[in-house]
C-alpha cells in the first residue's frame, strides 16, 4: 500500500499582512485572520490544495507535508 503524504498551510506571523487573502480562497474555511492581526491554518480542516499560499501578497505561507 501507497502512503500518501498530505500537505497543510503554514503561515508565518513575521511576515503576515493580514490582508485575508487567505481566508478568501480557502474551500473549508481553514485559514482565518484572527482579530485583523495574524492569521492561523486549522490542520484539521486544511485540505493542502494549495489556494491561500497562491494569492498571499506576502509570501508568508507555504504548504508542508503534514507528519
Amino acid at each position: 500500500m501507497v502512503k500518501v503524504k498530505r500537505r497543510r498551510a503554514v503561515i508565518s506571523r513575521d511576515i503576515y499582512v493580514a490582508c485575508g487573502s487567505c481566508e478568501d480562497v480557502c474551500p473549508k474555511g481553514a485559514a482565518r485572520v484572527i482579530r485583523g492581526s495574524y492569521a492561523e491554518a486549522d490542520a484539521s480542516l486544511c485540505i493542502g490544495c494549495g489556494r491561500c499560499e497562491m494569492v498571499c501578497p506576502a509570501g508568508a505561507i507555504t504548504m508542508e507535508v503534514a507528519e
